[in-house]
């Protein structure tokens, strides 16, 4: 469980664009073991590579209108560890669109 480089798309429906960015995010294994077939009743919590720390980056998105913020704020990894995966601040499920993804036209 690691730091690894990532380009990850940003979009802001109300500028009409997404904008592509590096940032650093936590990827890698994480230890895990299966104690059911031993203890049946006994569950055991499977960590993740999820982050220790993130600080906050933020980039202008071209095409905004007068009236419209064009900033937008993204987190970057800074630390990484295997633990629980945290739902208040992450999607912890597998079935996200993934960071490369664009509904509007890329610049």
């Amino acid at each position: 469980c690691e730091l690894s480089n990532i380009t990850i798309v940003l979009e802001k429906e109300e500028c009409g664009a997404c904008v592509s960015v590096n940032a650093t995010w936590c990827s890698g294994y994480c230890y895990t073991k299966d104690a059911n077939l031993m203890y049946p009743q006994k569950s055991e919590k499977q960590g993740v590579c999820t982050y220790t720390e993130v600080i906050y980056e933020t980039v202008k998105i071209p095409g905004c209108a007068e009236n419209v913020n064009p900033f937008y704020t993204y987190p970057v990894a800074v630390d990484c560890h295997c633990g629980r995966c945290d739902s208040e601040t992450t999607d912890c499920t597998v079935r996200a669109l993934g960071p490369t993804y664009c509904s509007l036209s890329q610049d």
